[in-house]
């Protein structure tokens, strides 16, 4: 799924133009991120659950060249299907 499929399907929806459906899903998307960066969790009834989460530093391979190398510690987003969701696929 991508940003212009979301302005898309709200343009058809709500029989808004072009543009104005993109400044919608692009204020979508911003309001999911800052819910994840405030409180580090985003939830959609029906759907899933975005959880961001603590990845450890660890080493890892250079795909290239087979060396090792240090990955930082970091964050990642995970997301949760809920079950009806699963039911629906």
């Amino acid at each position: 799924m991508s940003k212009a499929f979301i302005a898309k399907v709200i343009q058809e929806s709500a029989a808004l133009t072009g543009t104005a459906a993109n400044r919608v899903a692009a204020d979508l998307i911003g309001a999911i991120v800052k819910e994840l960066k405030e409180s580090g969790k985003f939830t959609l009834p029906s759907f899933g659950t975005f959880a961001v989460r603590e990845t450890k530093a660890r080493k890892g391979l250079n795909p290239r060249t087979g060396d090792a190398i240090k990955v930082k510690a970091g964050k990642t987003v995970r997301f949760k299907a809920s079950p009806t969701l699963k039911k629906a696929v």
